[in-house]
């Protein structure tokens, strides 16, 4: 039987941590997709086809990593995908309180979906998506916490933001 595993997130953008952990979870499983999922209570600052794209971008060589864009319960995509596992990075102990009420009501809702729990490279414990965004949002060097694979788009969408666009 496969282990398969949904890493799931917005990832909007992408960070080093998030790549950090997916690198370091991927030799645990035979297949880790890495869901984008849809989160309507966040405003995005990049499209879902842009953020699937970075991930299937970084990751191209290595075939057991996936990117998928999802809708809905992250239990149900689970279980249409056959994954047994649930990861999550945690950078702080806050994250863990935060996390561990969602597994719980996770595996509540379906008893045999285990969630690992993966704490990021000291390195990379102070990035999180939403800093990143304000470092783009105000034309700030970015790059710093991004994969290369993203550094040309995000400085594209830096200068339509400059010039007034979006």
């Amino acid at each position: 039987m496969q282990r398969i595993c949904l890493f799931p997130g917005t990832f909007d953008p992408l960070t080093e941590g998030h790549v950090d952990v997916i690198r370091r979870a991927a030799g645990l499983f035979d297949r880790l997709i890495v869901g984008v999922g849809v989160n309507a209570s966040k405003q995005t600052m990049f499209s879902i086809e842009q953020r699937t794209a970075w991930i299937a971008r970084i990751f191209e060589k290595e075939p057991h990593i996936e990117a998928a864009a999802y809708e809905g319960l992250t239990v149900d995509y689970c279980q249409k995908i056959g994954a047994k596992f649930i990861l999550r990075g945690i950078r702080y102990v806050s994250d863990f309180e935060y996390e561990k009420a969602i597994a719980d009501m996770n595996r509540a809702l379906v008893p045999d979906l285990e969630t690992i729990f993966l704490t990021t490279s000291p390195q990379y414990s102070t990035i999180s998506s939403t800093l990143v965004r304000d470092v783009i949002r105000n034309g700030g060097p970015a790059h710093k916490f991004l994969h290369k694979a993203l550094h040309a788009d995000i400085k594209a969408y830096q200068k339509r933001l400059a010039k007034g666009g979006g």
